[in-house]
């Protein structure tokens, strides 16, 4: 008889694999509340290194974090009336505290808009104090009814950038810039996913902004993520909040505004990117874990070589662990690296210790190969980016063969049965965008016809992006 398949093969049920994975390789646990997450420690090593790449972006970009509390007054969510209708069905309201009734409920933070721009008011006074450009990495909650776990929970972390211009062109490049700079470089260059960037349709924009840029992910199974977004929040929050400067004499004007944000969602785009039916593969630039150095059998030598190994390998900056556990079956702890995406395994037995050898198992390129054990520290940084920019690759192939161009409402629709339709938005519109809804399919983003990020929705030449979404 056959032996199972450690996972769900994707081509059976892509759902069930990505549910699968996310326990065999221990990444995260469902919370005891319905929407809720618990994310163990491999998957929080991964959530980390996320953090650490995209903070030093948003840091280079100018701006500092900061904390704002997650509980937010309801009266404030109603200053912006667009905003609150947007977030009413997601959220959660705190009604009683201390045994009591709460003179004003508060609301638990389904984003910082509101409770940030009351604080932007007081602080700032002058042109002077302009740009403000503020970031926090904090959990959101949004009442979820049909939770996946890291794709749409009721709690997650996130970052959500916020700032204040003194002219409309100064917040609307800087948008762009977080868009472009921040968001599509680490995303293409540490994740690995060739996203495309874009704006959104009025329909889909941001509760309150008057513009939102995308960028949107293919998934294995030819559906779209959207992975990140920031918007132009124009001067809605600031009349609503009365956030202005100084000009010249006693005259006032209201700052511009941009929100940004990105959030353990990535983690779910990592999955349904790169994984395969053995498992994750995580992209050398991100990995936690680049390469594990696995004992084969327990004897003393092969222990110790295994760790002089480990060694060399930090040392010549590759981030390494030891897999000394001999009291577990090799071939047991091999599978689990294995759906665990390591990059690479250095696998060490008494015969390879005679022969100076090393076997070198490539997860993303595939293949095994014994290396000489001296080579390995000066061989494994090359391997490591190729394998980077394999990823990279076939994300874009993958994205460009199922991506077709369309004329009509059915043709866009039967597009979205396997990958993403491209339609002219001058014959879909805001017209033929509601018709797809109704089949379960949405314009995930409008770009110019050369790919790039287009100026306005509208404009002669721009192409909508359609699929199925998560």
């Amino acid at each position: 008889m056959a032996k199972a398949p450690v996972l769900t093969p994707q081509a059976d049920d892509f759902p069930r694999w990505y549910q699968d994975l996310i326990n065999k390789a221990e990444l995260a646990d469902n919370g005891p509340v319905r929407g809720t997450m618990v994310i163990r420690p491999y998957g929080y090593g991964l959530w980390e290194r996320m953090q650490q790449e995209m903070d030093a972006r948003i840091k280079k970009a100018g701006a500092q974090n900061a904390y704002f509390p997650m509980f937010i007054p309801q009266s404030y969510l109603t200053k912006e009336a667009e905003h609150v209708e947007g977030f009413a069905p997601e959220l959660a309201v705190v009604t009683h505290g201390g045994g009591k009734q709460l003179e004003e409920p508060v609301v638990v933070r389904p984003t910082s808009e509101t409770i940030i721009n009351e604080y932007f008011a007081k602080w700032v006074q002058s042109h002077r104090d302009l740009p403000l450009l503020i970031n926090q990495w904090a959990n959101v909650v949004r009442w979820e009814l049909r939770p996946r776990v890291f794709l749409r929970t009721t709690e997650f972390l996130w970052q959500e950038g916020h700032t204040a211009h003194a002219t409309y062109e100064d917040a609307r490049d800087y948008a762009s810039m977080i868009h472009t700079e921040v968001y599509g470089d680490f995303m293409r260059n540490v994740l690995g996913i060739d996203v495309v960037l874009g704006r959104k349709t009025a329909k889909e924009r941001f509760a309150g902004a008057i513009n939102t840029l995308t960028l949107e992910g293919m998934m294995g199974d030819g559906k779209a993520l959207q992975m990140g977004t920031s918007h132009e929040l124009g001067q809605n929050f600031a009349k609503a909040f009365n956030t202005t400067y100084q000009l010249q004499g006693a005259e006032r004007e209201y700052v511009w505004q941009t929100s940004w944000g990105v959030s353990t969602r990535m983690l779910g785009g990592l999955i349904m990117s790169h994984g395969d039916d053995n498992g994750l593969r995580v992209p050398p630039r991100l990995a936690a874990v680049q390469a594990v150095v696995l004992a084969i059998k327990g004897e003393d030598a092969v222990i110790a070589k295994v760790r002089e190994i480990g060694a060399a390998l930090e040392a010549a900056g590759i981030r390494t662990v030891v897999d000394d556990r001999t009291d577990t079956p090799f071939g047991r702890r091999a599978v689990d690296w294995e759906l665990k995406g390591v990059p690479l395994r250095i696998e060490v037995g008494p015969r390879d210790l005679e022969a100076g050898t090393a076997m070198l198992v490539r997860r993303i390129a595939g293949g095994k190969e014994p290396v000489a054990i001296d080579t390995l520290a000066a061989l494994l940084p090359g391997i490591l980016e190729e394998d980077q920019a394999l990823l990279l690759a076939a994300s874009r192939e993958r994205r460009e063969a199922r991506t077709v161009d369309v004329t009509t409402i059915d043709e866009a629709v039967e597009a979205a049965v396997t990958g993403w339709g491209r339609i002219s938005w001058a014959d879909l519109g805001p017209q033929g965008e509601a018709k797809l809804a109704e089949q379960g399919v949405s314009v995930r983003c409008i770009v110019a016809a050369d790919g790039s990020v287009p100026t306005a929705d509208d404009q002669e030449g721009n192409v909508a992006i359609v699929a199925r979404a998560y």
